[in-house]
């Protein structure tokens, strides 16, 4: 249950103080950039486990949520990384979802959120750890002019997630996040027989370690996740408080998969770009401390839905 601290008039920005809080997180409503100069910052400092966040994404048209457009976005988005890496352990990491961007006017992809990804590698001590990829399969399609209008392009349905660390051997356990067996594999391990040897690619196939039960299979780096439902809870709490719903929501199971894969129990997790706090709301479901810094007041009160209930 959410325990409101201050005034929660809109448009209030408190840089220092949380405005609402519960058992393991708590939430600023302020600006990234504002609350790295704030004393609780400070504090952070080498402390934050997982930095788990999906900023504006940099799309040809200002959206009501807040993006910047073009090298604009680049350069903003490389600051705001680096003033976050400090707040890093040094086993630490940031997850980070960059979104596609389509060229205004015409049916041809930016190269920005490329440029955004080696930008970030080269201007801070961050490793590219891994490339994960989103695959919304219920996403509308689009871009609408030339998708569904002219349909000379397909549906642009995935998103890539950037997972950077400032080491080679970040805390991570995949054995947190497996996923369960086929019905093929159940039966190939209960039979215990298995087509081990050679394959044409080299590799030396062990019977011993492939026909072993290990509570499930090691997922993919493309998550498939549809984005159609809405958590009851925070719906309702929106609708009875006359507060508009953030339109760029994530489903949790997104940050569920990287907090059970990046984190301990009592761990610290960060969101700079909190939206609606579905980061939050995961992170205190899976036993972990977390931080939520959001901009928007409206934002942040509707975030507090999530906790009237399961999220």
């Amino acid at each position: 249950m959410a325990s409101r601290r201050g005034s929660s008039k809109q448009g209030t920005v408190r840089a220092v103080q949380p405005v609402w809080t519960t058992e393991l997180g708590s939430t600023y409503c302020t600006s990234i950039e504002e609350f790295i100069q704030s004393k609780a910052a400070n504090k952070l400092r080498g402390q934050v486990d997982l930095i788990f966040t999906s900023p504006p994404f940099p799309l040809v048209s200002p959206k009501a949520y807040g993006n910047r457009v073009g090298n604009d976005y680049l350069t903003w988005i490389v600051e705001v990384t680096k003033c976050l890496v400090p707040l890093l352990r040094s086993t630490g990491s940031l997850v980070m979802e960059i979104g596609n961007a389509w060229e205004k006017g015409r049916p041809t992809m930016s190269t920005l959120p490329l440029r955004t990804l080696l930008a970030i590698e080269e201007s801070t001590d961050l490793l590219v750890c891994q490339q994960f990829i989103w695959e919304n399969s219920a996403k509308l399609p689009g871009p609408a002019t030339w998708v569904n209008r002219d349909r000379i392009r397909v549906k642009d349905s995935h998103t890539n997630i950037w997972w950077f660390s400032p080491t080679p051997f970040p805390k991570a356990n995949n054995r947190r996040v497996l996923v369960p067996y086929s019905g093929a594999m159940k039966r190939l391990i209960s039979s215990g027989k298995y087509n081990h040897g050679p394959r044409p690619s080299e590799h030396q196939i062990s019977a011993k370690h492939f026909a072993k039960d290990n509570s499930g299979a090691i997922p993919g780096s493309t998550l498939i996740m549809s984005n159609t439902s809405v958590s009851a809870s925070y719906r309702t709490w929106c609708q009875q408080n006359g507060l508009r719903m953030h339109p760029a929501r994530m489903p949790s199971k997104i940050p569920e998969f990287f907090i059970n894969f990046l984190t301990d129990p009592g761990d610290l997790v960060l969101d700079p770009f909190a939206g609606s706090n579905t980061t939050g709301a995961a992170a205190e479901h899976l036993g972990r401390r977390w931080l939520a810094i959001e901009r928007e007041m409206e934002y942040v009160e509707g975030g507090i839905g999530r906790f009237e209930g399961s999220h």
